[in-house]
């Protein structure tokens, strides 16, 4: 679980009730539900517009990829391709046959597979890099996602408040209404600003880190893999892969 998420959603909750509580006012006066439904409504719709179903399935995976996300051990990794590389530098490339049911990576088991099965550096290389392509382009359908609902939600914030000042100003003959109406408007551009900066725009920004974390995790994989099958020494392998973490996380020896 993504504790800086969870972190962050609360504390911007807190924000903004804190403000409404400073100011005197209540929850109550903040509700009003055909502004919720404009605004949710409405950027759903523009969002099912914008991408075909079988992209839109995937939203609720999506969306709790943004709190529920594990991150690769980078240093795990490195372990295990080294240690990989130390079984092939003394019984051979074909030794790892018998150790690829107990890699917990998917890639390198696959890469290694390939290898043990006797496929060239260049169609490896070439098989695991439109692999990563391919998640990396689903990745991006994913933060598009919210991208589109963060962009369409302040729109239909504004429609929705478009709509309640005509409203308010056919009845322009019961001037009593007008505040109360005014303020039932304005609720839906609040409405569109909160979905979208606090919901919205900071879950994409976070699935756009996440993905960009698990594509140089996976860079690290592919050129372990392909050192692996050329032979290098485990040693030189460890020194190369190491360049992926900062001086700072390396460990000390």
């Amino acid at each position: 679980m993504d504790i800086a998420t969870i972190i962050g959603l609360l504390l911007a909750s807190f924000c903004i009730y804190f403000s409404i509580f400073v100011g005197g006012a209540s929850l109550g006066m903040f509700y009003d539900l055909p502004s919720i439904f404009c605004v949710i409504g409405g950027g759903l719709a523009a969002v099912i517009i914008c991408f075909p179903m079988k992209t839109l399935l995937a939203f609720p995976k999506v969306s709790l990829k943004v709190v529920l996300n594990k991150q690769e051990n980078l240093l795990d990794v490195i372990s295990t391709l080294v240690t990989l590389a130390e079984t092939a530098r003394r019984d051979g490339l074909l030794a790892l046959e018998a150790k690829l049911p107990e890699i917990k990576f998917p890639l390198i088991r696959s890469g290694l597979q390939m290898a043990v099965d006797g496929a060239d550096a260049g169609t490896i290389e070439s098989v695991l890099r439109s692999e990563i392509e391919s998640t990396s382009r689903r990745h991006k359908d994913g933060k598009a996602l919210m991208d589109q609902l963060g962009k369409y939600a302040p729109a239909y914030g504004m429609i929705g408040t478009l709509l309640g000042l005509v409203m308010m100003l056919s009845n322009m003959s019961d001037p009593s209404s007008i505040g109360a109406g005014m303020a039932v408007a304005l609720l839906t551009t609040l409405y569109g600003a909160v979905v979208s900066n606090v919901f919205c725009l900071p879950a994409a920004e976070k699935l756009g880190y996440i993905s960009k974390q698990e594509m140089i995790a996976r860079e690290l994989m592919v050129r372990g893999i392909l050192a692996i099958q050329s032979g290098e020494s485990p040693r030189a392998l460890e020194q190369r892969l190491m360049t992926f973490i900062p001086p700072k996380k390396r460990p000390k020896k």
